[in-house]
């Protein structure tokens, strides 16, 4: 039973402490729209998920309304594209991005994610073909988001998957209609992707889940945040314990919003994802969450540990208050959309190499990041395989978003509006990673991935 002092509780982290669901996103199987005329396909695309998702925005305000409840965006994942266009006498899966981004618009929804390939371990035509259209997909449509998975804990790194990848995130910046390399905020390369993600630019609706359902991702720097002024100079594991404590009341929103939405649409509740997403807002930072706790700038020494500590604190806490949890669950790093990793970044004390170092011990990897324009495509596949490599030896999922900035260098600074705030452009290396890229082939699968 609620309490009272529970209620003004939680009404006090929705009005001043930032809390939201970042978002409901509805996870839809296309896989009885395959076929080989590429024209009927699209349009099967189109006719399923403007079906399915018809009453989701309208649901997800009138929860809202009666909730009192922010959810921030509503959102659509698909089956990845490759395999449903895989059967179609055609190269050119642009149209299927078009009918996607027409249906999205069509339903009122922010993002679509789907745009995929799954290539862990090699390459089939249809695969080839959805990579090869990703730039042009991105640049003709405005709501639809792109992956590919390049590696596994089970396969190893597909070598020959990240090189191409490389090129095509190059390729995406230099046509973005938007300019400075825009697009490439709606294209990620994962390593481990999961297939129950309700973030974007990463969900995709996996060959394993049920026809529809629905994912809720929730948020809450701030609250975590606010939680912390509470207990200055203690120990770490009482500082552990709030984060714990403040996780389990902001999954349980989650919860309460993903049941009622699934009840309402008559489709299975799938997960929460619990991670705590931050945006540019003052007051709604992971990296003021991990000066809170001790470090002076995000970025300097003490910021991995800090980090580590938050991570498991917000699972350990989450975990408990959903039957439920999946996705990603954890602390993100998008540098773009935290304005404290803004401030860190623009003061050289948050780099590349320290959020690579970061991403071993949070949810995903380098996310959001503006990098040079003039960035060879081997150095960004390079930065692929690293992090590539940090997901598959550590198990765990991690991915690479970087926009090469066209036009700009280091200093400057790109800005994307919303939720994607701004990114200063940060510097990479200038040795060349050529010799490496060139190789291809597959690092294999450590030896820790034989399980059975």
């Amino acid at each position: 039973m609620l309490r009272q002092n529970e209620i003004m509780q939680t009404l006090d982290m929705i009005d001043h402490q930032h809390l939201d669901i970042r978002t409901i996103t509805m996870g839809i199987s296309l896989r009885d729209c395959c076929g080989p005329d590429p024209k009927r396909t699209a349009q099967k695309i189109y006719d399923k998920i403007t079906h399915c998702a018809q009453q989701l925005v309208p649901t997800g305000e009138a929860i809202e309304r009666e909730f009192g409840i922010p959810i921030v965006n509503k959102r659509i994942s698909v089956t990845p594209i490759s395999m449903v266009a895989e059967s179609c006498e055609t190269e050119d899966y642009v149209p299927f991005a078009v009918a996607m981004d027409k249906a999205a618009a069509a339903c009122g929804v922010n993002l679509i994610g789907g745009f995929s390939a799954l290539v862990h371990k090699g390459m089939t035509i249809g695969d080839q073909r959805l990579i090869m259209s990703i730039p042009q997909a991105l640049a003709e449509t405005n709501n639809v988001c792109s992956s590919v998975n390049v590696a596994t804990t089970r396969a190893g790194i597909n070598m020959d998957a990240v090189t191409l990848m490389g090129k095509i995130i190059r390729k995406t910046a230099e046509i973005s209609p938007e300019g400075e390399g825009r697009a490439c905020m709606k294209l990620v390369v994962f390593a481990n992707a999961v297939e129950d993600n309700p973030f974007m630019a990463g969900a995709f609706h996996g060959v394993g889940e049920p026809e529809c359902e629905i994912n809720v991702g929730v948020s809450g720097p701030g609250v975590v945040y606010h939680a912390l002024q509470e207990v200055k100079g203690q120990p770490f594991d009482v500082v552990a314990e709030t984060i714990k404590k403040t996780a389990f009341r902001i999954t349980r929103m989650g919860q309460l919003v993903a049941q009622e939405a699934a009840r309402r649409l008559g489709v299975p509740y799938g997960i929460v994802d619990l991670s705590l997403a931050p945006t540019p807002a003052k007051g709604d930072s992971v990296a003021r969450i991990l000066e809170e706790i001790g470090v002076d700038v995000c970025g300097t020494h003490g910021t991995t540990a800090a980090l580590a500590m938050l991570n498991d604190a917000v699972k350990k806490g989450g975990v408990m208050a959903s039957g439920h949890v999946g996705g990603l669950s954890g602390a993100f790093i998008p540098v773009s959309e935290d304005e404290g990793m803004i401030a860190a970044a623009k003061d050289g004390t948050l780099t590349l190499d320290k959020l690579e170092a970061m991403t071993c011990v949070c949810s995903v990897g380098l996310d959001m990041i503006a990098i040079p324009g003039d960035t060879s495509a081997s150095t960004i596949s390079a930065i692929i395989a690293d992090e590539a490599a940090i997901g598959m030896v550590n198990n765990k999922t991690t991915a690479v978003r970087v926009i090469p900035a066209i036009g700009k260098t280091v200093g400057d600074e790109l800005e994307f509006g919303g939720l994607f705030g701004s990114a200063p452009v940060m510097p990479v290396h200038d040795k060349s990673a050529e010799r490496f890229v060139a190789r291809g082939g597959r690092i294999p699968a450590p030896l820790h991935s034989l399980k059975n």
